[in-house]
């Protein structure tokens, strides 16, 4: 008989005297074998959750196509696949029921939405709740007195002629001591063969848009796209905070990342780092403008800054303002290049009327010259029309409705517009509609009156328009024609499509990788 050696376990005890005379020790030690007991308690669940066959909430096949992903099967981005179905659908609207969920590529619609009933379609709470941890009680998550507030206090700034003076002279210095500078040093004129830099436009856009915005907004440079590119930690946490941000909205039970929030796990927890890093550069940045003064400036920050004296709100406000000027412009700039690069006959045109209207050779000095520049003008709006920044936003519907189409909307319901889709609706924009074709927006070379907002929601409508549009603009066409006077752009990846990941503003997957060839002048 073979000798059996028993391994014994490691015995664990617990001196329980201890415990009646420090009761502190004893409160303590609940606490994280409470939190032990509901991490288990959650894995277990979710593991049976996670590999039990997906059970659709009704039976419906949109429902199940979305609970199961099956869209991803004839559609590279969602946004397509609801680009699909609205088009399909006689009153271009949908429900997705799982996600309690009304999407509509309406114009009527929309318009009763943002300006008709304008007061029964909130942001609403459980959009604020989603975001809150990300944006707080910014401009772009909050209703009533403190929107009206905030809205109010950035109007009398950004309507303003200096302001907008300021913001062009910001981005002509960003432009020419940067950004063109960048492009050089990285351009394949000079190198041997297979030596070619592939540089990412996407990571590019974002440093520049991001210097911009804090300058004009702040009054601070980040030099983000010093020559050395370095490395942002921000960057990255925002970045990353946006994508988890935007996750939530995704998921069929806001259970599910509450309960990941609550126990501080999974995405959870990333989202919860990210913040915290974010938090940190937004308080230096309010710090610096203290220690600067802020009485005597009128950039954006100071003049809330006059009026607001807590820290918490002034954090959301800064945040708010980077999501706006850094986010939505690298996303125009990323498309517009993804575009012009597969449409050369586009960019011939902005170059003949560069030519025309500044001079063969000559670079941009002032705003003047911009509005003169029809095509390019048509040519930034196409470009969005087809990838707007914003792909899609929701309100919540505060009392039952009935939409223009006929559509019941219950209380509470989540009512979506989206102008990814409705950019390509034919019955809205022609049959031509999915290409990409500057000409529609002109007549004899002029640029038209633009379309309806409402059926061009890019920049939004009604009382929440865009209040910092003309700025966007003026920074776009100034970045799109610098380069283009310059520098050829192609694509390193030649068949390149647009694959988006998750997030509150359209990121393309991968980034924009790109070869820049530096333009010679004619001899």
């Amino acid at each position: 008989m073979m000798n059996q050696s028993v391994k014994m376990e490691p015995q664990i005890s617990f001196s329980f005297h201890h415990f009646h005379e420090a009761p502190i020790c004893c409160s303590l030690l609940i606490v994280p074998l409470t939190a032990l007991f509901l991490v288990l308690l959650f894995q277990k669940y979710y593991s049976l959750y996670a590999n039990r066959k997906p059970r659709v909430w009704c039976k419906c096949s949109i429902c199940d196509t979305y609970v199961t992903a099956s869209w991803s099967l004839k559609f590279q981005n969602l946004c397509d696949w609801y680009t699909h179905l609205l088009r399909e659908s006689p009153s271009q609207t949908i429900h997705i029921h799982v996600l309690g969920n009304v999407i509509t590529a309406n114009p009527d619609n929309v318009e009763y939405m943002l300006k008709t009933r304008f007061d029964n379609f909130p942001k609403g709470k459980p959009f604020s709740a989603i975001l809150g941890d990300f944006l707080g009680r910014g401009i772009f998550n909050v209703d009533g007195d403190l929107w009206r507030f905030q809205r109010k206090m950035a109007c009398l700034e950004l309507n303003k002629t200096s302001l907008r003076s300021f913001a062009f002279d910001v981005v002509l210095h960003e432009v020419q001591n940067r950004l063109l500078p960048l492009l050089f040093s990285k351009s394949s004129d000079g190198k041997k063969e297979g030596e070619d830099q592939v540089l990412d436009f996407q990571d590019v856009f974002k440093r520049f848009s991001f210097d911009c915005i804090c300058r004009f907004s702040f009054g601070l440079d980040p030099k983000c796209l010093e020559l050395s590119l370095p490395l942002s930690e921000f960057a990255v946490s925002f970045d990353l905070a946006s994508r988890l941000s935007a996750e939530r909205a995704m998921t069929a039970s806001p259970m599910t990342w509450k309960i990941k929030r609550l126990l501080n796990i999974g995405s959870e927890k990333r989202l919860r780092k990210a913040i915290k890093n974010i938090d940190l550069l937004a308080k230096e940045v309010i710090r610096q403008r203290r220690s600067l003064g802020f009485t005597q400036h009128k950039d954006l920050l100071s003049r809330f800054m006059g009026s607001v004296n807590d820290e918490t709100y002034l954090r959301d406000i800064v945040v708010s303002f980077l999501l706006a000027g850094r986010d939505t412009v690298a996303s125009a700039l990323t498309s517009f290049f993804w575009l012009i690069a597969n449409h050369p006959e586009v960019e011939a045109a902005i170059q003949i009327e560069a030519d025309r209207v500044i001079g063969p050779n000559q670079q941009l000095t002032s705003v003047d010259q911009l509005r003169e520049l029809h095509y390019l003008h048509a040519a930034v709006l196409e470009s969005m029309r087809l990838y707007p920044p914003i792909q899609f936003d929701s309100k919540f519907c505060s009392e039952a409705e009935v939409l223009p189409d006929g559509t019941l909307v219950g209380k509470g319901t989540r009512v979506t517009y989206h102008p990814y889709a409705m950019g390509r609706m034919a019955n809205i924009w022609g049959s031509d509609c999915l290409e990409f074709k500057p000409e529609r927006w002109l007549k004899d070379g002029v640029f038209c009156q633009e379309k309806n907002p409402f059926q061009y929601p890019v920049f939004q409508a009604g009382q929440r328009v865009c209040l910092g549009k003309e700025i966007a603009l003026m920074e776009l066409k100034s970045v799109a024609l610098s380069l283009l006077r310059r520098f050829h752009v192609d694509l390193a990846e030649a068949h390149h499509t647009p694959r988006f990941s998750p997030g509150l503003t359209a990121t393309f997957r991968g980034g924009l990788p790109v070869f820049v060839r530096e333009r010679k002048a004619p001899s």
